[in-house]
């Protein structure tokens, strides 16, 4: 009887329902149906990476990759539902509350959450009382993060494409320049939209920023060397040493991680480049007196890393680690070990000349700690630290001597936070000079002894600069967001 009851209480379908679910979708609500879905698998990707802190890509890489038809509408979709935070479901909620009207027209999954339009408006409406906001815009603005505006930077693959040529063509639509420090990089205005540009579809031209396109460029392989990318996933950088190369020699692209892999192939093939070959396995585990590596000359080391200098840009403060690992110190001591486990072992290999480190994190124990602690290591193999791009001014922390040497960008003033060193063999420096702006910095005694009272006033006080360094950033930035949501409460009122 009970069965009987809860069934004969069931509310029939209208008859507008009926027409809505016999009747034929129309083009939008394909699109919409098969851009949730889509949404949906990359949702996946990145929550399992996130969770497993083993990302396959940023979110926008993996919405921008080639398996995405509906890109634009997928890409919405996925930043909008993160900054609420189960895949689809999150995806439909989403649609119902915030974005496009959904019929019945659909899979089971919008049908069941339909039928609960009314409880989830209802959850709405009090989490709107709750936050003392008028509206979902006022919601949805109240979490949006401060927008910091950067140019759209391209490389030119020299490998396809002519620099003044693809310049030429760029410049048919939008304003254009080259960049007065990185050979190949292009700058064209901020919001520029070239995902779907014949340039970039066909590979002669990569979205790479100006911070990711300088490390290549330090390193500055030649033509006919044999060099390694140690960590190589996604591969931008390592299709960058191919062009450098002009395609001769060997890169030997190492990547641990099989679902990158993939990745690194695309990236490869779509670049044209015939003289990389793709090393599934780790870095570490590599020996150094393989006769298979005998003869590299060069190690590009971009190891895995917080990267707190580009969370805004890869849209990491969607992600639900982001809240928790904000001061996980223990996951950076973790990634701290490794990086300087991987640059020691870099640094020994028997025929290198060359090794650059690059990390885009802004943080000190990742970046001039790694560094200091191989320096003895690096000296004993006949390395020193050079100066990569000198007409660059922005250094690293002076935490010890020679770390004027190393290269940085900052995640507000340059819009990207990159940390780059370059360790060359002595017997190689003057060969370094020529390359790119390279110098070895030799300083006078009153310049070692001026910068000799810095590096003792910070090993006394040890705790200082990363508290100063990390800590003016977070004020400066929570003052903007506070002067930001104060303006908005006096606007609601």
């Amino acid at each position: 009887m009970v069965r009987k009851k809860a069934l004969s209480s069931k509310p029939k379908p209208s008859a507008a329902a009926e027409k809505s679910e016999n009747r034929r979708p129309s083009n939008a609500e394909r699109s919409a149906y098969f851009a949730r879905r889509e949404a949906a698998k990359v949702l996946r990707s990145v929550l399992q990476g996130d969770a497993q802190r083993q990302a396959v890509g940023s979110i926008k890489s993996l919405v921008y990759g080639p398996s995405v038809k509906n890109k634009k509408a997928t890409f919405a979709l996925v930043c909008q539902t993160l900054s609420r935070q189960e895949e689809l479901i999150y995806i439909i909620v989403y649609d119902i509350l915030f974005g496009q009207e959904i019929s019945l027209v659909g899979g089971d999954a919008e049908k069941f959450l339909i039928g609960r339009k009314n409880a989830l408006q209802s959850a709405l409406a009090k989490l709107l009382v709750r936050k003392k906001v008028r509206s979902i815009e006022d919601l949805i603005d109240f979490y949006q993060p401060l927008d910091v505006s950067k140019p759209c930077c391209v490389r030119i693959n020299t490998l396809k494409a002519d620099v003044d040529c693809a310049l030429l063509e760029l410049g048919k639509q939008f304003t254009v320049r080259k960049d007065d420090i990185v050979p190949d990089l292009l700058i064209l205005p901020p919001h520029t939209d070239l995902h779907n540009h014949p340039l970039v579809l066909n590979g002669s031209v990569f979205l790479q920023g100006k911070a990711s396109s300088m490390v290549a460029a330090v390193l500055a392989p030649k033509p006919g060397w044999e060099v390694l990318d140690a960590c190589s996933a996604p591969g931008n950088k390592t299709v960058h040493l191919a062009a450098l190369m002009r395609g001769k020699g060997k890169i030997i692209a190492c990547e641990l991680n099989k679902d990158r892999i993939k990745r690194l192939e695309d990236t490869v093939r779509l670049s044209g480049a015939t003289n990389i070959e793709v090393l599934h396995g780790d870095f570490l585990n590599l020996n150094p007196k393989d006769p298979s590596f005998s003869k590299i000359r060069a190690i590009l080391l971009d190891p895995s890393c917080s990267g707190s200098g580009t969370t805004a840009q890869r849209l990491d403060y969607l992600l639900p680690s982001h809240a928790t690992d904000v001061t996980d110190t223990e996951r950076l001591k973790k990634l701290s070990a490794f990086q300087k486990k991987a640059l020691a072992h870099a640094l020994s290999f028997p025929a290198v000349e060359r090794v650059v480190y690059s990390t885009c994190s802004v943080n000190q124990i990742e970046n001039e700690d790694v560094i200091m602690s191989v320096l003895p290591l690096a000296t004993s193999h006949g390395f020193q630290l050079v100066t990569p791009f000198p007409q660059w001014h922005r250094r690293g922390l002076p935490v010890f001597r020679g770390s004027e040497n190393l290269l940085r960008t900052d995640p507000i003033e340059d819009q990207e936070g990159f940390f780059i060193a370059l360790f060359v063999k002595k017997s190689n420096i003057n060969d370094s000079e020529e390359q790119n702006g390279i110098r070895n910095t030799h300083r006078t005694i009153s310049t070692q002894k001026r910068h000799f009272k810095i590096y003792s006033l910070v090993n006394r006080k040890n705790v200082l600069m990363p508290a100063v360094y990390s800590g003016a950033l977070k004020i400066w930035y929570s003052r903007l967001i506070l002067q930001r949501r104060t303006r908005r409460t006096k606007l609601v009122q």
